[in-house]
């Protein structure tokens, strides 16, 4: 199974924790282990109580926002870093597609550029008066919110395949670990949790406000590994894929699923 690498956020800026409606990081959670269908050196290592959760992006809906006073941005304040060449290239030959009926800010990334460095060499989206450039800010006429997404939605392609790839991860963390048995053998352990604070780093703690942890953000219709099919697909691999849907399946259809997301409704 092709394997994107683990893409990186940026560095948040220190900023005072507000007080919100997230729940704290540390609670009981029901993970489920199985061997990768599609290869027997991997195994998936999946956390149902996040994957069964109701949780659901609230961008434009209630969204506070990664940084105060600017909920419009909700997660792209910072820019998007690019997990490597091959995720740049393939954002820019979407970018050549767009429009200035989509993108609102198409004169200025086309005339000087939507890549910029950052302080540590590493190659991600530019910020553009205070956000990523393919925000599109309320008002705008083709639509608020990531231009690369709208394109993605008015072509009905899935917007993994317009947006880079730690855009259209979050908020599902997939992490790698060599496994060392005890008969000297080894496996690869592909780990698929939920992206919370901690997922950023050290700096993860001192965003305004995070929505994977937050009761306003946990009451959709769909449980994630349902919502984030595709993206899980992409993740996973088909066959890897289909056996979380029968795992998280059993798990809902228990009278009483051991350690419920904190932040889902009662």
């Amino acid at each position: 199974m092709p394997k994107t690498k683990k893409a990186k956020p940026g560095k948040p800026a220190k900023q005072p924790k507000p007080q919100s409606d997230e729940q704290a990081l540390d609670f009981a959670r029901a993970w489920v282990e199985f061997p990768d269908p599609a290869d027997d050196e991997q195994i998936f290592r999946c956390d149902l109580t996040w994957l069964t959760s109701r949780w659901s992006c609230i961008f434009g809906s209630g969204c506070q926002g990664i940084q105060a006073g600017r909920a419009d941005d909700g997660c792209c304040t910072l820019g998007a870093h690019f997990s490597d060449e091959d995720d740049e290239q393939r954002v820019a030959g979407q970018v050549a597609r767009l429009t200035p009926d989509l993108w609102q800010f198409h004169d200025v990334g086309t005339d000087s550029g939507w890549v910029q460095v950052d302080e540590d060499d590493e190659r991600q989206t530019r910020r553009w008066d205070g956000s990523c450039i393919f925000q599109n800010r309320p008002g705008f006429a083709g639509g608020a919110g990531c231009a690369l997404h709208i394109l993605a939605l008015k072509e009905g392609k899935e917007p993994l395949e317009t947006k880079p790839d730690v855009c259209w991860q979050l908020p599902v963390r997939r992490t790698y670990d060599w496994i060392e048995r005890p008969d000297d053998s080894r496996v690869l352990q592909i780990s698929i949790g939920e992206y919370d604070r901690r997922g950023w780093g050290p700096g993860g703690h001192d965003l305004h406000w995070w929505c994977t942890s937050a009761t306003s953000a946990h009451g959709a219709g769909e449980p994630v590994y349902v919502s984030y099919r595709p993206e899980l697909t992409e993740l996973m691999g088909k066959a890897a894929y289909d056996r979380l849907v029968e795992l998280c399946e059993a798990r809902l259809a228990s009278l009483l699923p051991m350690a419920p997301h904190p932040a889902d409704p009662a």
